[in-house]
């Protein structure tokens, strides 16, 4: 099995997880277990960034550790991942021990290579976005962006990593490599932000002013700038582990591609010789009412609420059925019911309990063995090797929507087919013929259901994994072998009924006034 490592984007420790950092571990879980699926030996990674000035301040505010202040948020974002069904094989801190040893060496390897000096630096800081700023950040009124907060001016002296000369290289990579970025059309962005002059990037913040972080080995005045900290945790948790590195793919967010992720990082990993990641899966942000979800703005939705109501294979549903990989997605509750009514509960649901219920009714709760296929069954077979010869590149290309959509065009196929044979008429006849066709058509339906759940797999690996239950199925260890049309199901005793996505309640009416 060939080595595929992926991770998340590392959560800042500044605020509970929202819809945003929910749909980053979904999205990356099911890349991760669809390259599983595909035959690769997976390593998926994710975890939290926990230095740095407004960790530190949230903490005095609270009157507590910045430690203590990182320990209970962490904890927060690791116990949503079981909530969401992440199959992550690592969970990395940048407090940890293992990722403080390697940031300290790259920085003294960088140091001994005359890549990092000091110098006074007078100018403007973003305390919100722990930054140095130019004037070219401002606003064309001369204001600086909501994004940075309050921005002051400072002097100061600090350590400076030569960011500059790297850039005709990190030009001339994204030229050569013209799919390093996912979307293209970020990669594009990149380009364009870099025809701009680089500034050397200062990587310290003075122990007078920042005591949370990891102290410079050359100085231990300083402690690390937290983006340069942050970032060698890809590489800081597979560093002892022979073959992972480089990296297939790092998912992140489109508001930390420029500059950290697509010009620090890449020109950082260059500069300690180190290789460089197969590429980075960029995605767009969830809006509510074309805004986007943050903390700051006070508008972001808490996936906890969504998961308990509703479960996490739902969430987890919506959000890659709704959202085109790279594209920014409007979420409402409204159209989220749209689909857990008429997608999950009205055509997948339906189709589960109309296969169970007819078996029981006419197979006496034993799938029967299908008979010679008529016009109906292959049609229907014709349309599952085209479904399946479609979702397999779509989801090499990170086109999960797409996916999900021709596979649930299969699943309302199969729903019209048992409206075409009428299983509950043929089970009425005495006719030979027709009792053929009806254990011909219940031995359908379940095949069909089977294929449609087995690629829905990755999205759904909950329901996925109930439906072959109550099919009585347990599916082998070659996931493209499931894939295959035939009658492996035939003699299966299957459940008698299974409600996988119960309605919604309506919320009750408060009592009528006197």
């Amino acid at each position: 099995m060939k080595p595929f490592y992926i991770t998340t984007a590392i959560d800042y420790v500044n605020g509970s997880p929202h819809l945003g950092h929910a749909y980053e571990k979904v999205l990356t879980d099911v890349i991760a277990r669809f390259r599983r699926q595909m035959g690769d030996r997976v390593h998926f990674l994710t975890g939290v960034d926990e230095h740095g000035q407004k960790v530190q301040k949230s903490a005095k505010a609270r009157g507590i550790t910045p430690q203590a202040y990182a320990d209970e948020v962490s904890a927060e974002f690791r116990a949503l991942l079981p909530k969401l069904n992440i199959s992550n094989n690592d969970f990395i801190r940048t407090t940890e021990e293992r990722h403080k040893k390697v940031v300290r060496q790259v920085l003294q390897q960088l140091h001994d290579q005359g890549e990092i000096y000091q110098a006074e630096y007078q100018g403007f800081y973003s305390g919100r976005q722990e930054q140095f700023l130019q004037d070219k950040d401002r606003n064309p009124d001369g204001s600086w962006p909501e994004i940075y907060g309050e921005v002051t001016e400072i002097t100061e002296t600090n350590y400076f990593f030569k960011l500059r000369g790297y850039q005709q290289w990190l030009v001339d990579f994204l030229t050569q490599n013209e799919n390093f970025i996912f979307p293209r059309f970020r990669q594009k962005q990149v380009l364009e932000f870099l025809k701009e002059p680089l500034n050397d990037l200062c990587i310290s913040r003075p122990r007078e002013r920042l005591e949370w972080g990891i102290p410079l080995p050359f100085d231990a005045g300083y402690v690390t700038y937290v983006w340069f900290d942050a970032l060698l945790n890809y590489y800081s948790a597979v560093a002892d582990q022979p073959g992972l590195w480089p990296a297939a793919w790092h998912v992140i967010g489109k508001d930390i591609l420029v500059p950290p992720h697509a010009v620090y990082w890449p020109i950082m990993l260059h500069a300690a010789k180190l290789p460089l990641p197969h590429g980075l899966l960029v995605h767009g942000w969830w809006l509510q009412g074309g805004a986007k979800m943050s903390k700051s703005t006070g508008n972001a939705l808490n996936p906890l609420d969504l998961i308990a109501e509703f479960g996490a294979d739902a969430f987890r549903y919506f959000v890659i059925r709704e959202m085109n990989v790279g594209q920014d997605s409007d979420f409402t509750r409204e159209q989220f019911l749209v689909r857990y009514n008429s997608e999950l509960a009205n055509n997948l649901g339906n189709l589960v309990n109309r296969t169970l219920n007819m078996t029981t009714r006419f197979g006496a709760g034993a799938i029967p063995v299908a008979g010679a296929p008529a016009e109906a069954e292959q049609e229907l077979q014709a349309l599952w090797t085209r479904t399946r010869d479609e979702v397999l590149p779509l989801c090499e290309g990170f086109q999960f929507h797409s996916a999900i959509e021709r596979t649930m065009g299969f699943i309302t196929a199969t729903n019209a087919y048992i409206e075409r044979r009428a299983p509950w008429k043929l089970g009425k006849s005495s006719e030979p013929a027709d009792q053929e066709l009806l254990r011909t058509s219940l031995a359908t339906m379940a095949e069909s259901l089977r294929l449609g759940v087995a690629l829905l797999q990755a999205v759904m690996p909950a329901a996925a994994d109930r439906i072959n239950s109550v099919l009585g199925y347990r599916p082998g260890p070659s996931w493209m072998n499931e894939l295959t049309w035939d009658g492996r199901l035939a003699g299966c005793k299957v459940a008698e009924a299974l409600v996988l996505f119960p309605r919604p309640q309506p919320a009750a009416k408060a009592p009528a006034k006197p």
